[in-house]
């Protein structure tokens, strides 16, 4: 139990720092922003790039785990879709249900908690669950929030074109596309250039923590608490179950399983509190409140379940 709280502890522990850091007055939550703009514009991009160039293709693409990362995800997204209906709920709450409990911060938390894991792997992971969040889960959640809304065919597909450009122009993105570019193309990166992504790269754990809990003081904790805490359950307990069923199942329709570390790497992924800007795309459909609870239910109660699917995995 100690090496699992040697793990979560940390984590954790750099969450409540910053949360208590804002809440005493010691920074103020725009600098909290500021913050997470150097880590998503900055360090994270750094650190995808410094993360392919350093490998050939084979070890980076990694089909089996994407596969299993994507399917699980649908599945998560179906299964919350599918509750919800049947309970009646709004198309709009709905979504933000589906959303949340769909769609993990594998950048802020989830690549802190790779690191200390799979060091050497941190990066891949990182970028095979970029891809897939990015160009599947997140849209998928966007459309259907777009879809509470009474557009036309044009709308929607002019929304869809926006979005898939705002991904193509997201640094993140660049960032993957540099480091595939010279991975493919055999470039040779002198060690200067290798030490600088490095030291990038390596700010981005520490500092990523430290925003998310600053960030979680002042959210607006009022709205639908049946909700949020379905959320919640839905984000930390059915998401990586879903998972862990695709993995089981991979090898039956004649993919090749995931390796030891990649099996825990995909459940653990699945397993992490939601995005942090989940809040936001809430906020334009007047479900602000709800998103702010689930996010710091689910950030705080991932202590707990990933100590004990760590403890599981082990």
């Amino acid at each position: 139990m100690l090496d699992i709280l040697s793990i979560t502890f940390p984590i954790f522990a750099a969450i409540a720092l910053g949360f208590a850091s804002v809440r005493f007055g010691m920074f103020a939550e725009s600098d909290m922003r500021i913050m997470g703009k150097y880590v998503q514009n900055i360090a994270l991009p750094a650190l995808l790039c410094a993360a392919l160039v350093k490998r050939d293709l084979a070890e980076v693409l990694d089909i089996s785990y994407m596969a299993v990362f994507a399917i699980g995800g649908v599945a998560t997204i179906g299964a919350m879709y599918a509750i919800l209906t049947l309970q009646s709920t709004g198309p709009a709450r709905r979504a933000v249900g589906v959303m949340g409990a769909s769609c993990p911060n594998s950048g802020f938390v989830g690549y802190p908690v790779m690191l200390l894991l799979f060091p050497d792997k941190a990066g891949i992971i990182l970028a095979l669950n970029f891809v897939v969040e990015n160009f599947l889960l997140i849209p998928i959640g966007l459309v259907l929030l777009e879809s509470s809304r009474d557009l036309t065919h044009k709308s929607r597909l002019r929304m869809l074109g926006a979005l898939l450009l705002s991904i193509l122009k997201r640094p993140l993105f660049v960032g993957l596309l540099a480091g595939m570019v010279i991975m493919l193309s055999g470039i040779d990166i002198p060690p200067a250039g290798i030490r600088l992504l490095d030291m990038l790269a390596a700010s981005a754990s520490a500092l990523a923590l430290f925003m998310i809990g600053g960030s979680l003081f002042g959210l607006p904790l009022k709205g639908n608490q049946v909700l949020a805490t379905q959320i919640v359950i839905g984000k930390l307990v059915l998401h990586p179950a879903l998972v862990a069923l695709a993995a089981a199942l991979l090898p039956m329709v004649g993919m090749p399983a995931l390796g030891a570390d990649m099996y825990k790497a995909v459940i653990l992924s699945a397993a992490m509190p939601m995005f942090l800007i989940y809040t936001v795309f809430a906020l334009d459909y007047g479900h602000e409140g709800v998103a702010s609870i689930a996010l710091v239910g689910a950030t705080f109660g991932a202590f707990v379940t990933l100590s004990v699917l760590l403890a599981v995995l082990n």
